[in-house]
């Protein structure tokens, strides 16, 4: 499942990331990596999620959410 398609207030990890090298990179330089824990805080109508990690958070948009993949915390 996608990040997208959890809960809010729900935790999951972090499965693997599915995107282009350079998103990928990024997203691991700020510590999204396979196995990370995080908790989904909000949606938005437009596809955007905001989530907290390692007590950070950072809002996505639907394409880099979409290509998050996540399991069951």
């Amino acid at each position: 499942m996608t990040l997208r398609s959890i809960a809010i207030g729900e935790q999951c990890r972090v499965g693997s990331i599915s995107l282009r090298h350079d998103t990928a990179k990024r997203l691991e330089m700020l510590g999204l990596t396979d196995g990370t824990l995080l908790t989904l805080l909000n949606k938005k109508k437009n596809g955007a999620v905001i989530v907290k990690v390692r007590g950070t958070r950072f809002a996505f948009g639907r394409e880099i959410a979409d290509g998050i993949e996540v399991t069951h915390g």
